[in-house]
């Protein structure tokens, strides 16, 4: 599973956050086999760690340091997704446009407990959007 490219742009980043990326990367590898998804592509796309499976739609992740205090899980801008996200957990999350959730870095953990849940059923329903896309809110 191991992808040698990820491997070395989870290296490059700063240790501040790679635990948090690292731990996004394995909520991804965990929901694929939960929800037994298949074979999960692993890729970097526009240097970005990349996720992808034939039910879903691509999933990215990355963290910027013009926003050191932030990482960020992108999708497809063209999907539903992230107006889904933001009428589900517009209370939990904060967004970035239709394009991305912004993720804290330093959360408490009763916070980070909380947007842990929202991530996760956010991640499941991109890696389930081509069974979901014709539901109303995804069928969440």
């Amino acid at each position: 599973m191991t992808n040698t490219d990820i491997q070395n742009k989870l290296e490059q980043y700063p240790e501040s956050v790679k635990p948090s990326l690292n731990a996004l990367r394995q909520l991804i590898y965990s929901l694929v086999i939960e929800l037994e998804l298949g074979a999960i592509e692993e890729s970097v796309k526009w240097g970005e760690p990349s996720f992808k499976v034939k039910t879903g739609s691509p999933i990215r992740m990355d963290w910027k340091a013009a926003t050191p205090d932030n990482y960020y899980l992108f999708f497809n801008c063209q999907t539903k997704l992230v107006d889904t996200f933001r009428e589900l957990y517009g209370d939990v999350l904060e967004f970035q446009g239709n394009r991305a959730i912004v993720l804290n870095v330093d959360l408490s953990q009763a916070e980070q407990a909380t947007v842990n849940t929202a991530v996760k059923h956010c991640i499941q329903l991109a890696l389930t959007y081509q069974k979901v896309k014709h539901l109303p809110l995804l069928g969440a």
